[in-house]
């Protein structure tokens, strides 16, 4: 099981943007998260998000995305209408032990970032023979 944990924590990192992490707003991405048979997966929303701009990482038993958005293309404008937000991104998701975190795999695609959390073969049904 996954659950929802907004709860901000230091990050001390050495790319700049990650720097900053401390000191600006946060935007949360909206997130959907399902379960199958062998997995659960959550799917952020993140337009214009770069895989470069994107951290995931497990600690203290939680899988938390960080990162930036940023629009190159917005300096010099000059705006009519923005609703497009830049900045940095932040989720926590507290993960139970039946996630195999070993097996964790993400991809982005078209603006959304799918991480896969695999489950322990010990808390997958199972079918029993009967002989």
């Amino acid at each position: 099981m996954i659950d929802n944990n907004k709860e901000v924590m230091e990050v001390k990192e050495n790319d700049s943007w990650e720097n900053s992490l401390e000191t600006e707003a946060w935007i949360a991405p909206l997130v959907d998260i399902y379960e199958t048979e062998d997995s659960y997966s959550l799917v952020a929303n993140m337009p214009g998000v770069k895989k470069e701009d994107i951290r995931i990482k497990i600690e203290d038993e939680s899988l938390v995305l960080m990162g930036r958005i940023s629009f190159e293309d917005s300096i010099n404008k000059k705006y009519i209408l923005k609703e497009t937000e830049t900045g940095n991104f932040y989720r926590k998701f507290k993960i139970s032990d039946s996630v195999d975190d070993s097996k964790i795999e993400a991809k982005i695609d078209a603006g959304q970032l799918n991480v896969i959390l695999p489950k322990h073969d010990r808390v997958k049904p199972k079918n029993i023979e009967i002989k």
